[in-house]
């Protein structure tokens, strides 16, 4: 319906210009040529029957308002769709209709151009009431001069305004569009203001109200996938934000929605950037800069607005504007038709008020001549007089009373009718907490949610961590079981092998000249060996620290450090394999040894595992030699079974 409402004032312009003799009434020629352009204009199929049927019983004379009417709803308006055309074209077209016949700048001086003169034309339209002839209020016309001079950053002249309103045309017939045209090209608004200010300041104002752009300037905006600052061109409307690449509007880079779920927030600074602001979504938070405080503030309070439209089901923030403004009028005038009954009230009462008091006066001076007249019937003219006298003062102290009475409720109107006024404060601020409420309430909500979500997320990884917990605890089970098997394959070896060193006692007595000599290789050798011993345990912890690192409150599992050791035991010459198996006998609980060196200890754990070290002076070279690469042979193929196990 506010469709058809707008597009038939712009098709009444149209049809009251092709009445050239204006009687109301149109050739049906013209009318033919007026709906073929208002087929294409709006973008429906053309009927060029549908006329010569529609008025076949009239084909002698032209056609009036009201009897095109009709056609227009049936086969024109009706079939109107919104969003298959452009409303700007066929507001152009109607333009030039009526400017030809109707817009004529005095002597060419105007100061506004053509283009100018169409946008005040389509603001007048939006602003006008559905009321015809089209004409706007003084209230509506001083809000338009109001929104011009601020757009171009000049103060109103409001003698200038009252004599353009106090005019006789204009208090006769209400302001039309051609009138405030006229008075726009005065130059009386734009003294000492270059036009192509004035076309700016006008193609602002016609953006705004006509284009529903409740507000659009240049931010600073962040990207979602480089995370870079660019600079766009933001037009706002009351269900979306649209941005630019610049201010021409011709590529368009984004949109986001706004609804219900939607808010806005203030950041703090980061990154560089200053008066930083976000608008979440659902889905996404876009993060934009302002240049300066005033401009955030700006941005954020439009943004606001277009939200609460948006939730209150408003398609547009200046028709909410201007039926709050019909409302205020209509209590105006309410108001001071109240008043002028009240005045009248009042006026009849102080009438008869003096009317009482004049006809008092008249007994009076009538009862001063009776006396005169008539000294010999003063008692009687006197008592009659004194009845008289107290009727005439009961009938001035009841006018008094109802005088009195009327004062009384007048002050009583005055006291409700600031009650109302403060009732209409209360509520104006209720409203006010309450969307403040409804915005925090929003805000915890999404809070709520994405603790929700973070909370989820932990549940998973807990549950994952579980899971590889419970894995490696049943791996380490099963590794203990090995160990326990290859523990007494360990013990028949180092029986057999006790046998084999029996045997070898027998040869010691040929090494007895070579004692001292082995001495000191033996001693040299376990130097060796416990440099090696600490500096594989060093370069272990290392290895272990780089291959598994430890986060916060993470624990090394005991598992974990035995396949660390199990691993490195693979590229580790005998010391390492040494170090390895003292590394196992720390994470057993057969272990007997905690309190020795270490060279002690890794001499007790193999001579324990089946494997003994011949370092004292009653053993061979041989023996030793054995020992050495029994401990070597043990330590490749523990080696080879882990790396075969983790394949």
């Amino acid at each position: 319906m506010e469709l058809r409402a707008e597009l038939l004032k712009s098709i009444w312009y149209a049809f009251t210009s092709l009445d050239v003799e204006k009687s109301g009434k149109v050739s049906k020629s013209q009318l033919k040529v007026l709906s073929h352009n208002l087929y294409t204009a709006l973008n429906i199929p053309h009927d060029p029957v549908a006329l010569e049927v529609h008025f076949r019983d009239d084909d002698d004379g032209p056609v009036s308002n009201q009897g095109y009417m009709p056609y227009l709803n049936k086969f024109i308006l009706d079939k109107v769709v919104e969003g298959t055309f452009d409303k700007e074209n066929v507001d152009v077209f109607c333009w030039t209709l009526c400017a030809k016949k109707n817009y004529r700048p005095k002597d060419g001086m105007g100061v506004l151009l053509d283009k100018d003169a169409f946008h005040l034309w389509c603001i007048f339209n939006f602003l006008s009431e559905d009321k015809y002839p089209l004409v706007l209020a003084p209230e509506e016309v001083e809000y338009l001069l109001k929104k011009i001079c601020l757009a171009m950053s000049v103060e109103l002249s409001c003698v200038d305004m009252e004599d353009f309103i106090s005019q006789e045309p204009v208090q006769l017939s209400g302001i039309t569009v051609w009138a405030f045209l006229d008075f726009v090209n005065t130059g009386r608004l734009t003294r000492g203001v270059e036009n192509d200010s004035v076309t700016m300041a006008i193609d602002k104002v016609y953006q705004e109200i006509v284009g529903n752009i409740i507000k659009e300037g240049y931010l600073w905006k962040k990207g979602h996938l480089r995370r870079n600052w660019n600079e766009r061109w933001f037009s706002l409307r009351p269900s979306t934000l649209h941005y630019y690449v610049s201010e021409d509007r011709k590529e368009c880079k984004g949109c986001i929605e706004l609804d219900h779920n939607c808010c806005v927030e203030v950041l703090p600074e980061k990154e560089g950037k200053r008066c930083m602001f976000c608008v979440k979504t659902l889905t996404k938070t876009y993060e934009m800069s302002a240049p300066d405080t005033k401009q955030r503030q700006e941005w954020t309070t439009a943004i606001q607005t277009a939200i609460r439209l948006c939730v209150e089901g408003k398609n547009s923030l200046h028709k909410d504007l201007k039926l709050r403004r019909r409302e205020l009028r209509e209590e105006r005038e309410r108001r001071r038709t109240t008043k002028e009954e009240e005045l009248q009230r009042l006026c009849l009462l102080q009438g008869e008020k003096e009317s009482k008091l004049a006809e008092l006066e008249l007994l009076q001076e009538a009862q001063r001549h009776s006396q005169a007249a008539l000294l010999q019937e003063e008692q009687k003219r006197r008592q009659k007089h004194e009845e008289l006298q107290r009727t005439l003062q009961d009938q001035l102290q009841q006018a008094e009373e109802e005088r009195d009475n009327m004062q009384a409720e007048m002050a009583l109107k005055d006291a409700e009718t600031d009650r109302q006024r403060k009732r209409i404060r209360e509520l104006e601020e209720m409203q006010l907490r309450l969307e403040e409420a409804l915005h925090q309430e929003i805000r915890a909500r999404q809070n709520e949610e994405a603790y929700r979500l973070v909370q989820a997320s932990l549940l998973v990884e807990e549950e994952e961590k579980m899971k590889v917990l419970l894995a490696l605890q049943e791996e380490q089970e099963q590794y203990i079981l090995k160990t326990q098997r290859e523990k007494q394959e360990l013990r028949q070896e180092m029986v057999a092998k006790s046998q084999a060193l029996e045997e070898a006692q027998h040869q010691l007595e040929k090494v007895r000249a070579n004692r001292h000599r082995m001495d000191h290789d033996i001693a040299t050798a376990q130097r060796k060996l416990r440099q090696a011993s600490t500096s594989v345990k060093h370069w272990n912890v290392q290895m272990n620290r780089l291959m598994h690192p430890i986060g916060p409150g993470g624990e090394l599992s005991c598992e974990g450090s035995i396949m660390v050791c199990k691993a490195k035991c693979e590229r580790v010459p005998l010391s390492n394999s040494l170090s390895f198996l003292h590394s196992l006998s720390c994470f057993h609980s057969d272990s007997l040894l905690p309190s020795l060196p270490l060279s002690q200890r890794e001499d007790s754990h193999l001579e324990a595992q089946g494997i003994r070290l011949c370092v004292g002076p009653p053993y061979e070279t041989q023996a030793y030699a054995c020992t050495i690469r029994g401990a070597r042979e043990i330590g490749r193929r523990r080696g080879r079974e882990i790396m075969s196990r983790r394949t």
